[in-house]
């Protein structure tokens, strides 16, 4: 497995290895065991399986607020997508800033953002399979969203995305009280 750092303090690409011959390819994406022993040591609790049908959707950008926030280990099962993280760690040197990666079944990379980010992606690809895992359970009342647009993302898109209404009717991060403190 190859871990790289992204400039932002906790967010990290992981890049598993794959093994591949004229079937296919094999690929552990997970190992708590190994990835412990390289100083990543999480307990998931939950995976999560979306698929946007359209090119141009833009699910984000949420997080999951104290006390059920949640690291988030991101893959593509099936197309293209950018996924984007955002700091929100009040007191964080890195607060607001952005960092984007495009994740692919084909390149086979993974984004590991810990809590304390708010996590969206766009799609590239007709039909994008994410997959992702997460350290705590689905809360809806620690749910929460920032407007996609305002975090100065360069999203690479030129047109409309399709929104959901949470998405749509987003708060600023100018407007966005976290709940989120850097323990650096």
């Amino acid at each position: 497995m190859q871990i790289d750092e992204t400039g932002l303090p906790g967010l990290k690409v992981l890049t598993p290895a794959r093994f591949g011959d004229a079937r296919g390819f094999f690929s552990e994406s997970w190992n708590r065991q190994r990835l412990a022993a390289l100083g990543i040591d999480l307990d998931f609790v939950q995976d999560n399986h979306s698929v946007s049908a359209q090119t141009g959707t833009l699910r984000g950008l949420h997080f999951q607020a104290p006390p059920h926030a949640q690291d988030k280990l991101v893959r593509c099962g099936q197309g293209a997508l950018f996924d984007v993280a955002v700091d929100i760690r009040k007191g964080s040197p890195s607060y607001g800033k952005w960092f984007g990666i495009e994740l692919s079944a084909e390149n086979g990379k993974q984004l590991l953002v810990p809590k304390g980010f708010l996590h969206g992606f766009l799609t590239r690809t007709s039909n994008t399979e994410v997959i992702y895992k997460c350290t705590d359970y689905y809360a809806p009342e620690c749910d929460g969203a920032v407007a996609w647009d305002s975090c100065g993302i360069d999203w690479a898109f030129d047109g409309t995305p399709v929104l959901s209404d949470k998405d749509k009717s987003a708060p600023a991060l100018a407007d966005f009280d976290s709940p989120f403190a850097w323990e650096g």
